[in-house]
């Protein structure tokens, strides 16, 4: 009689489950057994078939002078990357931003958003229930903010497409990211909709949230935090530190950034916001597939009647939380601490670093571009010969 393969979901700890696989793949596993959170903390919470932990090497950057309306503060930021020379370049960006000044960032809240789509009976059905939604965004507020207390529904946009409705619905989470929060109490709204108006929801997501891809709908609609992060920098500072010169750096972020975007057909129009957000993102507990969203966004750059370089970054989507996800983990917990970021209430905070960071990262590459240094800073730095 042939013997049924047992399942990893079976099997009831993740000791066990490495066992089970050194023994089924006759490999050893003894540096993916070291991790210090509790296990049945993070089970079914964070993860599901845990057997161990991934280490990737954390770094700090800065300190970085960041001002707001909100608040003056000088910033560490911890990196977890595997890419040599990243970090280097970051705390060589945030010094020539320090020096100058710091780095001035305003935030926005949009808010996270779900978009299902509705299956309609006609074009004329799809408009109806696109009127009731904005009729009772109050009542389907109501709704939402029976799945939790830290929710409020701000907003709806929709389209129609022949008998289906795309509807985005935008909600302020507080400080967590709360896309979990946001899919709850939209489950929620979508059994109203049905109900008043015999639209029947295909998807809890159709893909007009828009969650974990490109799309121009976040750029231009933008998602989470809309950040943007400014300085500028004096020719003296820029040649001292930077090695290049206000013109010159112009010219490549003019030339890189943006015409090289359009030639691509990129949606980011930027040097490389998706390493900064990455390496931030993977220190500090967030959900790292957001790191797409991150990528978006503009970079630019201007020589002023002084002859001095104003420098800046636009972030439209930037899906972050000071609570929840992984931000709980102790190795995840100590990196957001190093920003001087302690949960509750710090999201903005958190989101006016994360900013200023890729400011930092932004100039320090481009003026290593426009220098002609890249392939030597990444032979010194980023390998070992």
């Amino acid at each position: 009689m042939k013997s049924r393969k047992v399942s990893l979901r079976e099997i009831g700890s993740a000791k066990a489950r490495r066992i089970f696989l050194e023994k089924e793949l006759k490999i050893e596993l003894p540096q993916i057994s070291q991790f210090n959170f509790d296990e049945q903390e993070v089970t079914g919470r964070n993860v599901e078939n845990l057997i161990g932990a991934t280490q990737v090497p954390l770094a700090v950057a800065g300190p970085i002078t960041i001002h707001s309306a909100l608040r003056t503060m000088h910033s560490y930021i911890p990196l977890a990357t595997t890419e040599g020379a990243l970090t280097a370049s970051i705390s060589r960006g945030c010094k020539a931003i320090s020096l100058s000044g710091g780095a001035d960032i305003l935030i926005e809240n949009v808010g996270i958003t779900r978009g299902p789509v509705f299956k309609t009976k006609s074009i004329t059905h799809s408009k109806k229930t696109k009127d009731f939604i904005e009729k009772n965004l109050s009542k389907l507020n109501t709704v939402a903010q029976k799945t939790s207390s830290h929710l409020r529904l701000t907003k709806a946009d929709t389209t129609i497409i022949a008998n289906n409705l795309f509807v985005r619905f935008y909600f302020d989470t507080k400080d967590a990211m709360g896309m979990n929060m946001a899919t709850f109490a939209t489950d929620e709204i979508i059994k109203v909709i049905e109900a008043k108006t015999g639209a029947k929801c295909l998807s809890i997501a159709g893909n007009f949230d828009i969650d974990k891809k490109p799309a121009w709908l976040n750029f231009i609609s933008g998602r989470g935090k809309r950040a943007w992060a400014q300085v500028t920098i004096k020719k003296d500072i820029l040649s001292s530190i930077l090695k290049i010169t206000p013109e010159k750096l112009a010219e490549v972020v003019r030339v890189k950034c943006q015409l090289g975007s359009i030639a691509s057909g990129s949606i980011g129009f930027n040097a490389h916001y998706a390493n900064i957000i990455a390496a931030i993102f993977t220190a500090c507990g967030q959900d790292i597939a957001h790191t797409v969203e991150g990528s978006l966004g503009v970079t630019t750059a201007e020589v002023d009647e002084k002859g001095d370089l104003v420098f800046s970054v636009y972030l439209p989507s930037l899906v972050i939380g000071s609570v929840g996800g992984g931000t709980h983990l102790p190795t995840q917990k100590e990196a957001l601490s190093v920003m001087g970021i302690a949960g509750q209430g710090d999201v903005l905070k958190f989101a006016e670093v994360v900013a200023a960071t890729v400011l930092a990262g932004e100039l320090s590459l481009l003026a290593s571009l426009a220098q002609g240094t890249l392939a030597t800073a990444h032979k010194k730095l980023g390998r070992k010969s």
